[in-house]
Parts: C-alpha cells; structure tokens; sequence
C-alpha cells in the first residue's frame, strides 16, 4: 500500500490544501491529513476545530483518514508506515522553504517527498491570508471548503 502524509497546522484548511489532498488521492493508495501540533504556536482555530473542518471536508472519501501529532514528522511517518510526504507549492518561495525540508527528511528517514503544484485558480491562498479576511470580517467563503464556518 502507497501511503502518503500530508502534513500542516491547516490553521484552516484552504482550497488550495482541499485541491492537493483531492489530486493526491489519485496518486497514493492512502492520504493522510496530519495536523501537526505545535505548543509554541498560536492557532486562530482550536485543534478539535481543524479537525472537524478536515473530516467534514472529506466525509465519505474511505481513502483519507486525519490525524494529529507532535514531534517530527519523519517519527509520525515511520509510526503511521507512510512511505511518502506530500506537499503542495504555490510558488517559487514554497519550492525553496519545502526542497530544504524534503532534503533534511530523506536524510534522516529515507522517506521521499512529492511535489505537487497548486492549480492555478488556488494558487494565492494561504492559511495566513485567510485568517486575515476572517478577522477583517471579509467574505472567506470562496478561499476555503465549505465545512469551514466562523462562530
């Protein structure tokens, strides 16, 4: 079995994220969505938040599965038998930030990252944008899946 992690603080999960994991489930026989947690950062939207946001996301789809962890990511994917890492790219700076951290993880654990580029209709989205139109009180709707909802 291919098995892909996707990892992110998906502090929340945008479209561009939703096309990534959508595309990867073509590719790998299993993804999955890994919410890393990290103490030291400060989320908009609480842990159990993201994660419900993920799963109604992909209600129904048997080859997605979301999990959270600590720690690096390596140790998550040699205790979840992922054999690959999957990242998406927005643009050149992302290409940069991600091929060091890919390097750094085929080091330590052997396992490959796989690249896939954002469609072009994401492509400008980011969690931190996001997060900006919410607490601007901006209209999001069209920046995220539809199972993200602001109380």
């Amino acid at each position: 079995m291919k098995r892909a992690l996707f990892p992110g603080s998906f502090d929340p999960i945008t479209n561009g994220h939703y096309d990534i994991i959508k595309r990867g489930v073509k590719l790998f026989d299993e993804v999955i969505i890994a919410i890393g947690v990290n103490a030291d950062k400060k989320y908009m939207f609480s842990l159990e938040e993201r994660q419900h946001f993920i799963e109604e996301a992909f209600k129904g789809h048997k080859q997605i599965k979301v999990m959270t962890y600590e720690g690096l990511t390596t140790d998550f994917c040699k205790e979840v038998k992922a054999q690959f890492i999957l990242r998406g790219l927005r643009n050149p700076a992302d290409f940069e930030f991600e091929k060091a951290i890919a390097h750094t993880n085929r080091k330590l654990s052997k396992i490959e990252t796989v690249f896939l580029l954002t469609a072009a209709r994401t492509s400008f989205i980011s969690s931190s944008i996001v997060r900006d139109v919410i607490r601007n009180h901006g209209d999001y709707a069209q920046l995220v899946p539809k199972s993200v909802r602001v109380k």
